[in-house]
């Protein structure tokens, strides 16, 4: 079973549903209970930085999931899921993040002819391997709504980076812990590929 994690800031119900399309029982859950029990965990997350991580806190769910993260349990962000893993976002300001990947979140520098926010089909370039993407998988199209991206301290944990305006970070990859900028749910075959390869993962046969 993969438990995505409930804290009102995301399209839970199509992250479900792409779930159990590769073949996975799937759970919305704010229950760290059922956290706990799941194969794998994942952290969608649509919206406000600072709304989010606030969420989270109130939820008293930042602990379970540095716990699932640090105890080795297969975890996928998404989106915002992925920028909440940092240390620091300076989205509207300067706000705290989980602090399970050094590093911190930026917007797209503003410029002429630059659309912010990054929004629909772009390229995916493999940085370095994980079990989520095949060789095959360099330059698929993937579904990106975003106006912020993150920067690693470690260059070693992108797993996948994007041009847009210069490349960006979209995907790292760190052992157990793996999280996109993309939506694997929005984007179509590639997408249910890599949930497929992470439900994979998290349920070895």
């Amino acid at each position: 079973m993969i438990a995505i994690v409930d804290y009102q800031m995301g399209n839970l119900r199509s992250v479900q549903k792409a779930v159990e399309r590769v073949g996975s029982e799937a759970v919305v859950t704010s229950d760290w209970r059922e956290m706990e029990r799941a194969d794998g965990v994942i952290l969608p997350g649509v919206g406000a930085f600072r709304d989010a991580i606030a969420e989270l806190r109130r939820r008293g769910l930042t602990e379970p999931l540095r716990a699932a993260i640090e105890g080795d349990k297969p975890f996928l962000g998404i989106c915002l899921g992925l920028q909440l893993l940092f240390d620091v976002s300076h989205e509207d300001g300067e706000h705290e993040g989980l602090g399970i990947v050094r590093g911190d979140v930026a917007r797209f520098a503003p410029r002429p002819g630059l659309k912010v926010p990054h929004m629909g089909w772009n390229q995916v370039r493999i940085r370095s391997r994980t079990p989520l993407m095949e060789p095959e998988d360099d330059g698929a199209y993937c579904y990106f709504v975003h106006s912020y991206y993150v920067r690693p301290a470690d260059p070693s944990l992108v797993a996948l980076e994007t041009d847009y305006d210069g490349p960006f970070c979209s995907m790292i990859g760190r052992k157990n812990l793996f999280a996109t900028q993309f939506h694997p749910e929005k984007s179509q075959a590639s997408g249910l590929k890599l949930l497929e390869r992470f439900v994979r993962v998290a349920r070895p046969v």
